[in-house]
């Protein structure tokens, strides 16, 4: 039995942060990070029977084409995946009334519809990305004992090897296979970069000083495997891991709003957006 400080429940029995109830979510779920994003994604379900939210956690649960799916905001960063990706996994395997583990453990769908930033200059803004591979740059997983495959491994023991001069050590995800074939089969792939933040982990320096100031210049540079670092974003590593960790899928597509290489931003990113929504939706 789970204690009543571990597993945190509302007076109406949801769960503490994303205020849903087990029965609110599909087995398919499609992240976003902005709140109003969610409304951009139900838009296109034939119906919508759920709306709930809390924060920055917003819920549609709807079906389209006959298909249960729901649609929550993550909110920015690896600390709000961490709430939603653990959640999620209770919602969906631990019974509520009991507060104990579900005889019969479910494995979720899970689609990140993000936003991206390009550091290969041949990496178009416009482009619908998936990640294949996620580094996480952040230190989430530093409290977590997740198994690691043994292209992960590798895949690690290389970002030690080429980011020397850091003074923690990043983690590795992986894409699930599956969902690399049925959403992504046709779509360029990558290692996409996941940081703790938006301005110095970037790389960005408005009026601060950079501990790391060739981060981006080491990331563009980074061969593994004949792959590279592609680009830049902040949830996507933190959804791989936990979600590898407790037996889910998932599957990141980045749409590519700007170029850090070109120092470029898109001129009609909500056009972008839209495309890579309307893209996975089509793929479910």
């Amino acid at each position: 039995m789970i204690n009543d400080s571990e597993l945190i429940l509302n007076a109406d029995g949801s769960i503490y942060h994303l205020n849903l109830l087990p029965e609110d979510i599909a087995d398919t779920i499609l992240f976003v990070g902005d709140p109003d994003r969610v409304g951009e994604v139900s838009r296109y379900f034939d119906s919508i029977e759920i709306t709930k939210g809390r924060r920055e956690f917003i819920t549609h649960t709807g079906t389209l084409r006959n298909k249960k799916i729901s649609v929550i905001s993550t909110g920015i960063g690896t600390d709000n995946i961490d709430i939603v990706m653990n959640e999620l996994d209770a919602l969906a395997n631990i019974d509520f009334n009991t507060k104990s583990l579900k005889s019969d453990l479910k494995s979720l769908t899970i689609i990140r519809i993000g936003t991206s930033g390009s550091i290969q200059g041949n990496l178009q803004i416009g482009t619908l990305l998936a990640s294949e591979y996620a580094i996480g740059f952040d230190a989430l997983m530093q409290y977590y004992v997740k198994p690691y495959t043994s292209d992960e491994e590798d895949l690690k023991r290389e970002i030690d090897s080429q980011f020397n001069s850091l003074s923690f050590k990043p983690y590795v995800g992986k894409a699930s296979s599956v969902l690399l074939e049925k959403i992504a089969k046709d779509l360029p792939k990558g290692i996409t970069m996941t940081a703790p933040g938006f301005y110095a982990p970037q790389g960005r320096m408005l009026r601060s000083k950079n501990v790391y100031p060739d981060l981006i210049r080491t990331a563009n540079s980074f061969s593994w495997n004949s792959r590279k670092i592609t680009n830049l974003e902040m949830e996507t590593a933190g959804i791989y891991a936990l979600s590898n960790m407790f037996g889910h899928h998932a599957i990141s597509i980045n749409a590519i709003l700007a170029s850090r290489v070109k120092e470029e931003f898109a001129e009609k990113p909500a056009e972008i957006v839209d495309q890579a929504i309307r893209f996975v939706l089509d793929r479910l």
